[in-house]
């Protein structure tokens, strides 16, 4: 049995898109305690970019199907959500294996189906589209769990967001504002500021302005560019969360001494639970909360969906769908 999926054929560390092939792939077999998910949207993320630059991905896994987030059917017609962590707490894997996103060592969900464990399949809430449900498990899971449990922070603080328009932070933007926190952000460009805005930000500034006071927690996912603006936006005894560098990990200044003068708190997060996951899902439901979507397309102009991704010319996330 073969189906229709979008891979990683090749390694390009300088043209990542290069590496990328749309075709035919064999389907997936389950091994005992897995489901194959008949996929109905899949979102895209940095995570597959780097992964065609062959961070995370050796070329000994090749070809590799490419994509973490998916919302489909199982094999009872039931309407589901992944847990992209495979492995987190040993279900389905061997004893001593390390956790592993999608497409690090599993193939992932770019395509008709995946094979999951059955522990990471989350029963996706009516209230849902299939597109909406794909833009939550890396993404909006990582600014959940940035915001609620890694900043510290409770309704009525005030949180930074650097970097307007990427996933992470559009949607750090959406749930810090939904919860009852004041929440700024920044962006090199105009338009991106008046989105993030219209999504709750109290003020959106170009990078390394100063802004109306200093915050509680800044959500870091910029790096090396906005990392100085960053800690000098924090109050005294603030935290600043770190999930990506997407400018780089090493900045011309690392403010050490404002840190310890200060005693800020830096505090790395990566992805979140499948609890959590739980959890953001309940909370878009009944706080009818949405992914903000920049793109829906069809699976075959994959292609298309990486090339904004690459050029960062979109607000929100891609989403490719049957």
């Amino acid at each position: 049995m073969v189906m229709f999926a979008a891979y990683a054929a090749r390694i390009d560390r300088d043209e990542p898109l290069n590496g990328l092939e749309l075709g035919e792939r064999p389907a997936p077999q389950a091994p005992t305690g897995w489901a194959v998910v008949d996929v109905r949207a899949a979102s895209l993320n940095h995570h597959d970019l780097w992964s065609l630059r062959g961070v995370g991905l050796g070329e000994d896994a090749l070809p590799m199907i490419l994509g973490c987030d998916a919302a489909g059917v199982d094999a009872d017609g039931n309407e589901v959500v992944l847990h992209s962590v495979i492995g987190q707490t040993g279900h389905g894997v061997g004893p001593n294996e390390p956790r592993s996103l999608l497409t690090e060592r599993y193939q992932g969900t770019f395509a008709e189906q995946v094979a999951v464990p059955a522990w990471n399949v989350l029963p996706k809430p009516k209230e849902l589209s299939f597109e909406e449900a794909a833009c939550l498990p890396t993404a909006w899971l990582t600014a959940y769990r940035m915001l609620f449990t890694n900043a510290g922070v409770r309704p009525g603080d005030s949180v930074l967001v650097q970097g307007a328009g990427g996933g992470v932070a559009t949607a750090a933007i959406v749930l810090g504002a939904a919860a009852g926190l004041r929440m700024y952000a920044t962006s090199r460009d105009e338009a991106k500021r008046k989105r993030a805005e219209d999504l709750g930000a109290e003020a959106a500034v170009p990078p390394g302005t100063r802004l109306p006071h200093r915050v509680d927690a800044v959500l870091e996912t910029v790096g090396a560019a906005t990392w100085s603006h960053s800690v000098k936006s924090l109050r005294p005894g603030g935290t600043v969360v770190i999930s990506g560098a997407t400018s780089g990990p090493n900045p011309a200044a690392v403010e050490l001494q404002r840190i310890f003068f200060l005693e800020l708190k830096v505090v790395g997060s990566t992805m979140g639970s499948k609890e959590e996951l739980a959890g953001l899902l309940n909370f878009c439901a009944s706080k009818d909360v949405r992914p903000v979507i920049d793109t829906v397309l069809p699976l075959d102009r994959a292609r298309e969906g990486f090339e904004k991704m690459a050029t960062g010319d979109l607000f929100g996330k891609v989403v490719l769908t049957r």
